[in-house]
């Protein structure tokens, strides 16, 4: 639910604070006041696009904050036409904030309206009110498309000259005969080709350690002292066999470095061959390895390329034999998402005629009394949705032949069946999901009034019933029926058009229906009907 919508210096809104509350929030005011603003700002605070003119003029920028069970999205737009967002004042991009506002509003307006033209939203809206589970199908169909990708991956290429390209590169790759032993290589041909400095330098430390003069003989003669010392204190005896491990250590050491240094004699030829073998890899590494090995050392990614380059071969040679297997699994996989898509259809035929049903009727509410509304389903391409193309017929007027809505229906219709839709949806969800999401209607009784704002009133009220809505709206048949209703006007100061936006209640919500009604100077008669209004809707 959204809580509280705060605006700054938005359009001709320069600053703005709405409280809104469960159930039925109406928005009213003169045109042009700024109410459509307000429903923008909602968009733009979700992720919308923005342009930089939407920021009000002499400001530097916009900056529109929405409070949702908790939560607060903020959002900043400069002059500039930078943008910058927040949840819960922890910085996100844009499309993180598109994808954490899906599913906290619904929003219905003149742009979002159009929706209900399009063919996926008619299909969806289907499969919406008669829980139509798509997964099985949705598998299947992955699995033929997966299928039909390899295919034309294996008609794409495979001809002789990628298959010679290929026998050269295996035959490089395998004279190479690369193993284990060439993990190292760059660490032996380094040790090798500087051995003559390792040699000495070791000899000099060999004789540090143990020659004449060295740190063993230097401890060897503090032995006697630290024995003549630990007669008188005993704990002196604990250097002794400090001293003891010292020289031991020393002499391992010693040891180890003259042992390896007396085997350190690497032979001309061999120097020659490490220089040979490191230069053939670093040549298969460049050739093979553009961009180096990921995760895996070069010999292990020289060894990988090798297996796919075969592995890619033995397709080629074997193509035509793949080509029959690949075939013979595309017609089982058609097959299974043909049945499912089948299954799907006949579910949709079924569920279609409820729905239309259950419109028709909510449209005769809405003022259609006799108009005719119907779902046709048509076969079309196997897609991720199913073989169906759904199309909602409208015929709003008695005698002539139904019309697919996108070809015949004005706004004003398009809203009232948007509403009807709605209407029908809302009463298959439980509470819980109902409250899942908050309605925004913007001027949903566009181009209609008496009685059907009214209806069209009382529906808003039935659908408010266990959730959120909000509506912006020029009827004051419809405006009666809000739970919570705020007016929107505007002023001029100091040369600047400033809108503000209060709650009515009371004696001010009956003026406002008042005003509606009959202007800025109703009559007696006009407002005895606002109370009279604003009574038979509670």
């Amino acid at each position: 639910m959204l809580e509280r919508l705060t605006v700054k210096n938005l359009a001709v809104v320069e600053h703005a604070e709405i409280a809104f509350g469960a159930g039925l929030n109406v928005i009213t005011g003169e045109t042009g006041s700024g109410k459509s603003v307000l429903m923008g700002a909602v968009e733009l605070v979700l992720g919308a696009r923005a342009e930089a003119d939407v920021v009000r003029s002499g400001a530097k920028e916009a900056e529109i904050e929405a409070v949702f069970e908790g939560k607060t999205l903020r959002r900043t737009l400069t002059a500039a036409g930078r943008s910058r967002a927040w949840i819960d004042d922890e910085s996100v991009t844009i499309s993180e904030l598109r994808e954490f506002g899906v599913g906290l509003v619904d929003i219905h307006g003149p742009r979002a309206n159009q929706e209900l033209l399009e063919e996926s939203f008619q299909r969806s809206t289907i499969d919406e009110f008669g829980s139509i589970d798509l997964s099985k199908y949705r598998q299947a169909y992955k699995e033929l498309s997966q299928l039909n990708k390899r295919m034309e991956e294996l008609l794409a290429g495979g001809g002789e000259d990628e298959a010679d390209v290929l026998r050269f590169q295996i035959d490089e790759l395998s004279s190479a005969k690369l193993s284990s032993d060439d993990e190292d290589l760059a660490e032996r041909h380094a040790a090798a080709a500087h051995a003559e400095e390792i040699t000495e330098n070791a000899n000099v430390v060999t004789e540090a350690l143990g020659g004449d003069g060295s740190a063993a003989e230097i401890l060897s003669s503090i032995q006697p002292r630290i024995a003549a010392i630990s007669r008188h204190l005993p704990a002196a005896s604990e250097w002794a066999q400090s001293v003891e491990d010292l020289t031991l250590r020393i002499q391992e050491l010693s040891r180890s470095v003259a042992d390896v240094v007396s085997r350190f004699d690497v032979p001309e030829e061999d120097l020659h061959s490490l220089d040979e073998r490191v230069t053939l890899i670093n040549k298969l590494e460049r050739k093979y390895l553009k961009g180096g090995a990921k995760d895996v050392s070069r010999v292990e990614g020289l060894l990988g390329v090798l297996e796919r380059k075969r592995n890619r071969l033995a397709e080629i040679e074997n193509r035509d034999v793949a080509i029959e297997d690949i075939t013979l699994q595309i017609n089982a996989a058609k097959e299974a998402a043909m049945k499912e898509a089948r299954a799907i259809s006949s579910l949709r035929a079924d569920v279609s005629k409820r729905f239309a049903a259950l419109v028709e009727k909510e449209l005769k509410d809405l003022g259609f009394l006799r108009a005719s509304f119907s779902v046709a389903l048509e076969e079309s391409e196997m897609s991720e949705s199913g073989i169906d193309r759904v199309v909602y017929l409208f015929g709003p007027n008695p005698g002539e032949s139904v019309r697919p809505l996108a070809d015949i229906a004005s706004s004003g219709e398009i809203a009232r069946v948007m509403l009807a839709i709605k209407t029908v949806l809302s009463s298959r969800k439980g509470k819980a999901e109902r409250a899942s999401k908050t309605l925004v209607f913007d001027e949903i009784d566009a181009n209609i009034g008496g009685e059907i704002g009214r209806t069209v009133g009382e529906k808003l009220s039935r659908l408010a019933r266990g959730r959120q809505i909000i509506a912006i709206t020029h009827l004051p048949q419809s405006a009666a029926y809000g739970e919570s209703h705020f007016t929107v006007s505007k002023s001029v100061s100091d040369g600047r058009t400033r809108t503000e936006i209060k709650e009515v209640k009371g004696k001010a919500r009956v003026a406002e229906l008042a005003r509606m009604m009959g202007g800025e100077g109703p009559t007696d008669a006009v407002k005895r009907h606002a109370q009279e209004l604003a009574e038979l809707s509670r």
